[in-house]
């Protein structure tokens, strides 16, 4: 694939920012998204695989906007720390690199799933239970810790009562909010092994905390997934989402068919996949029932539910 794009207005002192001495920061680029980029004036051209070259003519484009001054090969690296791509397979098929020898998408959504969490910053994944939204993702970040695109991973749910009231909930603030973030220790479990998780938790290279815990922060060189997202408000949802620095991915993971919102709240989801849909750098893999991996029954459950909802209506 070869991709061509000119910057507009030209700016001689810019593209030499943008370029860094003797081409420096565009041989960092290549090296790190395996592609090749050539240049006369402001006319650039990448080759490549087609995600690698759109990233790395999003990473061109950002570069250019901030080359006001010089650019630090320090600060290339940083945009670049999270865009490393996965390795592909003979085949072309994400290779993730987790304590699960046999893990890779079963799908064609899925496959997409991988696809769209290699090559963009922030991924929506949204479908019914089962469908492996919340697991690949962590497998894509314990991938991406593991080749040291990242260095942690963030973990992050809503705090939201599934429908129950579970009254007073003894013990410290840790032991109030596990059980809602349990799903997430289990995957990393899975994923990882026990040893390894209480390793990355000692050296603060794991992150597992209620979506409030989120506020104020900026989260550089990360890996960071949303899950249960259905369950938060707008506010909520752009919160989360303007967290993200430089060198980070985010997955925002939910099933809009289990919103335990109080009744006729927005769920931050819904809200988010009509008002970003059209942002550049944002995407969005919806799954059915027919991505659901688990037990037979459970495709035909979703299936007889959304029958259900559609014969209500």
């Amino acid at each position: 694939m070869i991709l061509r794009h000119a910057f507009s207005p030209l700016n001689n002192s810019r593209l030499a920012h943008l370029c860094g001495p003797m081409d420096e920061h565009l041989r960092t680029i290549e090296e790190a998204l395996t592609v090749s980029i050539t240049h006369r004036g402001e006319h650039f051209r990448v080759e490549g695989p087609k995600a690698k070259a759109d990233r790395a003519l999003n990473v061109l484009q950002a570069m250019y906007e901030m080359s006001g001054r010089s650019i630090s090969k320090e600060k290339v690296q940083l945009m670049l720390a999270g865009d490393v791509a996965m390795e592909e397979d003979a085949e072309g098929a994400q290779v993730l690199h987790t304590r699960r020898s046999d893990l890779k998408a079963r799908t064609p959504n899925q496959s997409v799933y991988l696809d769209n969490i290699a090559s963009h910053d922030i991924t929506f994944g949204i479908g019914p239970a089962g469908t492996g939204k919340t697991y690949l993702a962590v497998a894509c970040a314990v991938d991406a810790l593991e080749r040291a695109a990242v260095q942690r991973i963030v973990l992050t749910r809503p705090a939201v009562e599934a429908g129950e009231k579970l009254g007073f909930l003894p013990g410290d603030l840790t032991q109030k909010v596990d059980p809602y973030l349990r799903p997430l220790y289990d995957g990393l479990y899975d994923l990882m092994g026990f040893d390894r998780v209480t390793k990355a938790f000692e050296r603060n290279a794991l992150e597992i905390a209620p979506l409030a815990f989120m506020r104020g922060r900026t989260l550089n060189n990360a890996f960071v997934i949303l899950d249960e997202a259905q369950n938060t408000t707008p506010e909520q949802m752009k919160m989360f989402l303007t967290r993200i620095g430089f060198g980070s991915k985010a997955v925002v993971t939910g099933d809009i068919s289990q919103i335990d919102l109080p009744k006729g709240s927005l769920s931050g989801l819904v809200d988010a996949e009509r008002v970003l849909k059209r942002v550049n750098g944002i995407a969005h893999t919806r799954f059915t029932s027919a991505d659901v991996v688990r037990h037979p029954l459970v495709a035909r459950i979703v299936d007889a539910y959304d029958a259900a909802r559609k014969g209500d209506k």
